[in-house]
C-alpha cells in the first residue's frame, strides 16, 4: 500500500484519518508526532484582527521542494515515513493550513523531524500568504524567528526582509 507524501489542497484535512494512513504503511511504527498548523485571527498582538488568509502556491515546484524536505529529513532522523498536507486558498481563522505527521520506532526522532519539516516549511516552502484586515489586504513577509529556526539545523533560510 502506497500513500502519497505530500498533499496540496483547497479541502480539509481529518487528522485521525491522515495519520491511520500513514501508520498502516508500516507495522514498526512505534511513534507517530504530528503537528497541525491553524489560522489565528491575529498575526501578531498589536497586529489588527486577520478576517481571511489566502494561500497561493506554484503547483508541481511546491510538492518537489517539500519532496526534497522529507528526503532531508529521513537523512537526519531515524523515522520511518512522513506525511505533509498543505492547504491553499481562502481560508478563515480557525481553519487548519497545515499537516506535518512523521512516524518512528521511538519518540524523539518522531518530535525532533517533525519539528526540523515544520520549520523548513515554514521557511523554504514556496508558499505565498495574504492577509486581509480591516486595514486591507497584504502580503505577509518571511519572520526572522522562522529564519532562525531553521538556522539551528545547520540550515540558512535568509529569507526575513
Amino acid at each position: 500500500m502506497t500513500h502519497a507524501r505530500v498533499s496540496i489542497q483547497t479541502q480539509d484535512f481529518d487528522l485521525s484519518e491522515e495519520v491511520a494512513r500513514l501508520r498502516a504503511l508500516d507495522k514498526r511504527v512505534g511513534a507517530v508526532c504530528s503537528f497541525v498548523g491553524t489560522v489565528r485571527d491575529r498575526n501578531g498582538d498589536a497586529d489588527p484582527s486577520v478576517q481571511s488568509m489566502e494561500l497561493e502556491h506554484y503547483p508541481g515546484m511546491t510538492e518537489k521542494s517539500i519532496e526534497a524536505m522529507i528526503d532531508e529529513a529521513h537523512k537526519r532522523f531515524d523515522i520511518f515515513g512522513a506525511r505533509v498536507v498543505h492547504r491553499v486558498g481562502l481560508l478563515q481563522p480557525l481553519d487548519q493550513i497545515v499537516l506535518v505527521a512523521v512516524t518512528s520506532a521511538h519518540r524523539g526522532e518522531s518530535f525532533k523531524a517533525c519539528e526540523f519539516l515544520m520549520d523548513y516549511l515554514k521557511t523554504q516552502a514556496p508558499f505565498w500568504k495574504k492577509e486581509t484586515t480591516p486595514d486591507g489586504a497584504h502580503w505577509v513577509d518571511a519572520r526572522v524567528s522562522d529564519d532562525a529556526a531553521l538556522l539551528r539545523w545547520g540550515i540558512s533560510g535568509g529569507n526575513a526582509a
